[in-house]
């Protein structure tokens, strides 16, 4: 039983002292996803929707580079800093997930980093 740590160039490198995710088992963990461009690491602005559409695309492929995928999410965590717009984020976050949706917890807070908007975690199976 050994943890591997997960990096792809498809989504933002870790700009600190964390890593994209980890694999442990038949579990996939992942870092707090942001609206990051995967190139450059640059935040993409937009509105709620455009960062929710990039936070899920990010999300997506740590999850795709451990052996993953959003259809096998378990558990996500969503950090927003404007909870009047829970229904936009909502409205992009349902087209990821069509059919039954993985447990969720939303979590209003001040402040994000980079400026961000929102921010997501997930736990998923392999």
């Amino acid at each position: 039983m050994s943890i591997e740590y997960i990096e792809t160039e498809n989504a933002p490198a870790a700009f600190g002292p964390f890593v994209q995710g980890v694999r442990f088992e038949n579990l996939v963990i992942t870092s707090g996803a942001l609206p990051l461009h995967p190139s450059n690491g640059e935040f993409i602005g937009g509105d709620i929707k455009e960062q929710t559409r990039q936070t899920l695309d990010n999300l997506s492929a740590v999850l795709e580079a451990a052996g993953s995928s959003l259809k096998k999410v378990l558990l996500i965590t969503v950090y927003m800093t404007d909870m009047d717009r829970f229904s936009e984020m909502n409205e992009v976050y349902a087209s990821y997930f069509p059919g039954r949706c993985p447990a969720r917890a939303a979590v209003g807070i001040s402040a994000l980093a980079k400026n961000a908007q929102i921010e997501m975690q997930a736990i998923a199976a392999r």
